[in-house]
């Protein structure tokens, strides 16, 4: 798994550097950090959102949440970058998991504002949508919410369960659709007709 790669940094080293150019409580610009790749290191986020380095778990919830502040997404591959180096990691599904979320009002608006396992907020809306994909042999559905720069959260199953719970019906490409509105924006979760189906 991990790249036999000579001067590929320690999870130790990424840190140190994290820290030395987060100064701030808001999240590092990770987007304009562009890096020479450094090989890949043995570190994987699992659907459940735990992180496990050379496969033991990363207990120390600090040094999670700051990897969690650096990660980058390109090209469908994951990274931990800082302004010197970068370096690959697997990520199984999503690299967050939407824990809760609470019904505000945000420019007049009722919207729908979720946080994620290492303290992320964000509200649903049309640029952080809300989408629901169905496993081709199960049907079970795994729905998720944008978080930032192309990173999603999967939205745990008691939260997805609250969501249900204040859903309606609306009408959404000439059809009707059973799903989510939060920031005026409506989300679709399943048609209608096969929801009323499944009953």
């Amino acid at each position: 798994m991990t790249n036999k790669i000579k001067n590929t940094p320690s999870p130790e080293g990424i840190a140190a550097a994290a820290r030395a150019a987060t100064k701030s409580r808001t999240l590092p610009p990770v987007m304009s950090w562009n890096p020479p790749f450094c090989g890949d290191l043995d570190i994987r986020i699992a659907r459940n959102g735990t992180w496990f380095y050379l496969g033991t778990p990363i207990g120390r919830f600090e040094l999670v949440k700051l990897f969690s502040s650096i990660l980058k997404i390109e090209d469908g591959k994951y990274f931990l970058v800082t302004p010197v180096e970068k370096v690959g990691i697997q990520v199984d599904d999503a690299p967050f998991i939407a824990v809760d979320f609470n019904e505000v009002i945000t420019q007049g608006e009722k919207a729908l504002k979720f946080e994620t396992h290492v303290g992320d907020r964000v509200v649903a809306s049309s640029e952080n949508p809300i989408r629901v994909e169905r496993d081709a042999i199960t049907d079970e559905p795994a729905p998720y919410i944008h978080i930032r720069n192309g990173l999603d959260a999967l939205i745990d199953r008691k939260t997805f369960y609250r969501l249900i719970d204040i859903g309606q019906h609306k009408n959404h490409k000439n059809e009707s659709w059973f799903g989510i509105i939060s920031a005026s924006t409506f989300f679709p979760i399943i048609k209608s007709e096969e929801l009323e189906n499944s009953i």
